[in-house]
């Protein structure tokens, strides 16, 4: 095959959340924009599947429409029991709009794809990026023999970021500072398959197990892990199997379940503003950011922030780049430092179960700790006073319209 070349003003390596969502609002303003990924849509991607009121509200800005997705579960509330076994409903505001949802990322990716391609963007599925080499005036991408010459690169690829490795920005031995671990199952019980529950079990703290539901019957079942906690990595699979086992999580599954595909284990990167957030020409965007939240491993919100953020620098003009890296820290960084503060106190079952009885104590706090636990309140509010307004703590939430 001969060499192409091929030119354009903006490129995106990595077409999910954080990248599409680039893609869509640049492509509307009417940029040329290329996106470029490996895998082809829909594919799987291993995560836990959860939507906080912060992916919600982007998604909800971005005019994502939830009916595109066949396994979107929108969430009432949360079921936690803590680590001496006690359960607590946790419901979240009523009112108009909803503060979390369920999907799974093949569905959820898929469409938004389907979004930046429908809002002009050039999507280019099955591209491995294999070279990067920049100038003053920009940016050649290599895919194999073909080319690509670009003024501008948002880097969307990941927590082993190909781009970030070869601008020379990589961090060695990097792998995360949580991993995770989840399944689906099918023919749940009918509670599995309408509560989202989470398991404060004693020995994954600061970690934790959950149940989502899914539209279709299923269920999304998984736990999570700190790297340097007291489980080793390698052991996930039979601490998996070990927690599978347990009375409380067969009880929720129902004796009709059945575990549908394998099993898969995934690192997250959680480490905003201890990472280039920019490079040459660059952006880098969602877990190539490592802006996954520190206390919980979600990510998506974070990607989809990140993403309009690089959008919206580049629209602006001159200085995009300082802009994207203020514009993140600002809106991330307090949060990452107020969550790495709690982090250890969680790690105790005693502080662990004395917040979750604190925060049971009547419907205001149940309500509420909800609220915050789905990020509608930031936990660094405090040491942020912008975010300080009349509404802060009754605001409506994302999708106002009721959602078929």
């Amino acid at each position: 095959m001969s060499e192409s070349v091929y030119d354009g003003e903006i490129a995106i390596i990595g077409a999910g959340p954080a990248g599409s969502t680039a893609a869509t609002l640049l492509a509307r303003a009417g940029r040329e924009v290329h996106v470029f990924d490996r895998a082809e849509f829909p594919r799987d991607k291993c995560c836990g599947d959860g939507l906080t009121t912060l992916a919600l509200r982007e998604l909800e800005t971005l005019g994502f429409d939830p009916s595109n997705v066949a396994s979107w579960q929108q969430v009432e509330g949360a079921v936690i029991r803590s680590p001496r076994g006690r359960e607590r409903w946790y419901p979240l505001p009523d009112g108009v709009g909803y503060h979390a949802a369920v999907a799974t990322r093949e569905d959820l990716d898929a469409a938004l794809v389907d979004l930046a391609r429908e809002s002009g963007a050039h999507v280019h599925e099955g591209w491995q990026l294999t070279g990067v080499d920049h100038g003053a005036d920009g940016v050649a991408l290599v895919f194999g023999e073909d080319v690509h010459r670009t003024r501008q690169v948002i880097a969307a690829d990941g927590m082993w970021s190909p781009t970030r490795k070869m601008l020379g920005l990589g961090v060695a031995d990097y792998r995360g500072e949580w991993h995770a671990f989840r399944q689906y199952f099918r023919n749940v019980s009918p509670r599995a398959a309408r509560e989202l529950v989470v398991w404060f079990e004693r020995d994954l703290l600061p970690g934790y197990a959950w149940s989502f539901p899914l539209a279709d019957g299923r269920a999304n079942i998984g736990f999570g892990i700190q790297r340097g906690g007291p489980h080793a990595i390698g052991s996930m699979k039979d601490l998996w199997s070990d927690l599978l086992a347990r009375a409380h999580v067969q009880e929720l599954l129902g004796s009709e379940s059945e575990a549908e595909g394998p099993h898969k284990a995934w690192p997250i990167p959680a480490r905003v503003g201890r990472v280039p957030l920019v490079g040459p020409h660059t952006m880098f965007v969602g877990d190539a950011a490592a802006v996954s939240d520190p206390m919980t491993g979600e990510g998506i919100g974070q990607a989809l922030l990140t993403g309009r953020i690089a959008a919206n620098a580049i629209l602006a003009g001159d200085g995009s780049l300082e802009r994207y890296e203020h514009e993140v820290r600002r809106e991330l960084v307090a949060d990452d430092r107020m969550a790495r503060i709690l982090i250890p106190l969680l790690a105790r079952p005693a502080i662990c179960g004395a917040a979750l009885r604190a925060t049971g104590a009547n419907a205001w706090t149940r309500r509420n700790f909800a609220r915050w636990m789905f990020e509608d309140y930031p936990r660094a509010m405090i040491a942020t006073p912008r975010r300080w307004h009349r509404n802060m703590f009754t605001g409506p939430g994302a999708y106002q319209q009721p959602q078929p």
